[in-house]
Order: structure tokens, then C-alpha cells, then sequence
């Protein structure tokens, strides 16, 4: 199987679109700037005029060679031949800007924003279908679990709708730039982060959870979730969150060709 549709991913053609989207972004010289999945580098090349240096990701043997031979006389461009998975995130402050490969996207948004090393600011390209899962009510329909996990530190927004024949392949879905911003201020207190994991991972794998007008999980509002945390804290079933990761773990991901499904494990 060749890697581009093992992992997934749709590149952009034009290079004046991505100069477009960079010089929007919050990237300036003084950045540090992750990519995920680099491909041919297009992004790469572009970040790289504007961020103080740019670490990028490609786990494909063959684009790696062309990243190598493309960046070798740019000095701030730092490829990992990796996945990015297994990767230890920077301790020190960063951005991400990145085309990530469709097949990884709930994988990544795990990885990047319910972890203790968060970017400070992320722009990242993947399917609208995942985008509103993540940003939840009243963008999408209902909240899953990953959105109300997500929301009391960062705040997401679509900022750019990309059209079908900026991609080779043509993907035959909607394909979106989000911008998942830290909140200067987060909803809840880091220290009570853990506890605030297990008790909405306990709430949602409840059968019928005790919530307010009877509400589903998905249908219980974004601040009502923090709210509900704050007034039960201690009920807290600690160890909750960690369970629900290791079943999740467990499930196979079962994937379309070009068309990642691997947002659905937390859909609930």
C-alpha cells in the first residue's frame, strides 16, 4: 500500500494559498513551529520564512529523502524522520501549524491538547466532519467527549473553508483550517484537570447518567459540563479516564481509504 493513502493525507498545490494561511496564523519569527506529516514539504518551506524554526514530522522513507535533500542548506528546519505518536512533545513554548494525515486526526488531537505540553496556538487542516466533533455545540449538533474534554482550556474556531481542487488527491469531502487557541484564562484550574478527565469520561460512559432536564451526555451543554464538574467534585471516580483510554485502545480503528473515521472512537 503506498504510505500517502496508508496515512491518509490530501496535499495542497498551491503554494500562494499556504502563504496565505501562514501570514493570517499568529506565527512570527519568534516561534517554534511543529508540522505533522511534512510530505513534499510545502508547508514546510513556507513556515520556515516565517517562524524562528520549524520541527517537522514525515514518517514516509520516501519524502523524507526529498525533505532532507530540499532543506539541507536551511538552517531552521529541523526534519524527524518519526511518528509523530511516539514523539516527545516540546517543554518549552510552541505553535503547530500542519496538514495532518486524516487517518490520525483523533489520535493527534489527543496527543496535542489532553496532554500537560499543549501548544500555545495550533492551525490545523483536516475534515469538517472531525472539526465540528471537536468544537462541538452550536457548531455541531451535539458535544462529544472530546470537545467537552477539550473546552474548558482551549477555544476552537474554523477560519478557512478550502475547496476540493486545492488538494491532490481531490479528497470527496469538506476540508477545513481550524485554529485551537489556549485560553488566557482556562475554565478550570490545571491542578483539578485529572479530576475534571475522569469525571466527564465516568459521565459519559454512564447509561443514563443523572444530568439535568434529563439530558444526554451529547446533548448537555459545553459550561453546563464545567458547571455539573464543579458541584459534584467530590464525586469524582478517579482512574475513569485512564479506563476509558485503554478501551479505546483496545477498539479496532477502522478506516475508509482517503476518508478518516478514527474521530468516531470519542463520538459518543
Amino acid at each position: 500500500m503506498r504510505n500517502r493513502i496508508k496515512y491518509s493525507q490530501n496535499f495542497i498545490k498551491d503554494i500562494n494559498l499556504i502563504t496565505k494561511l501562514v501570514n493570517k496564523s499568529s506565527i512570527d519569527k519568534n516561534d517554534i513551529v511543529v508540522e505533522i506529516g511534512a510530505g513534499e514539504g510545502i508547508i514546510t518551506s513556507v513556515l520556515s520564512n516565517y517562524a524562528k524554526s520549524v520541527v517537522a514530522y514525515e514518517i514516509d522513507e520516501n519524502y523524507v529523502k526529498k525533505l532532507s535533500s530540499k532543506f539541507n542548506n536551511t538552517p531552521n528546519v529541523e526534519l524527524r524522520h518519526e511518528n509523530f505518536l511516539n514523539a516527545d512533545l516540546p517543554n518549552i513554548p510552541y505553535k503547530v501549524f500542519s496538514n495532518i494525515p486524516f487517518n490520525m486526526t483523533a489520535d493527534i488531537m489527543k496527543k496535542l491538547f489532553l496532554t500537560n505540553d499543549p501548544p500555545s496556538d495550533s492551525f490545523l487542516i483536516l475534515q469538517i466532519e472531525a472539526a465540528m466533533r471537536f468544537i462541538g455545540k452550536p457548531v455541531n449538533v451535539k458535544n462529544s467527549l472530546q470537545a467537552v474534554l477539550i473546552y474548558p482550556w482551549f477555544e476552537i474556531e474554523i477560519i478557512h473553508e478550502f475547496n476540493s481542487n486545492d488538494f491532490f488527491p481531490k479528497p470527496n469531502v469538506k476540508i477545513v483550517l481550524i485554529n485551537v487557541k489556549k485560553r488566557n484564562s482556562s475554565l478550570i484550574m490545571n491542578a483539578k484537570k485529572q479530576n475534571y478527565y475522569d469525571f466527564i469520561a465516568y459521565t459519559y460512559t454512564q447509561h443514563k447518567p443523572k444530568l439535568p432536564g434529563n439530558a444526554t451526555q451529547s446533548e448537555l451543554g459545553l459550561n453546563e459540563g464545567i458547571k455539573l464538574f464543579k458541584e459534584n467534585k467530590n464525586q469524582v471516580i478517579k482512574g475513569s479516564y485512564k479506563k476509558l483510554i485503554r478501551q479505546q485502545e483496545n477498539i479496532e480503528k477502522i478506516h475508509r481509504t482517503r476518508v478518516d473515521k478514527s474521530w468516531r472512537d470519542f463520538d459518543k
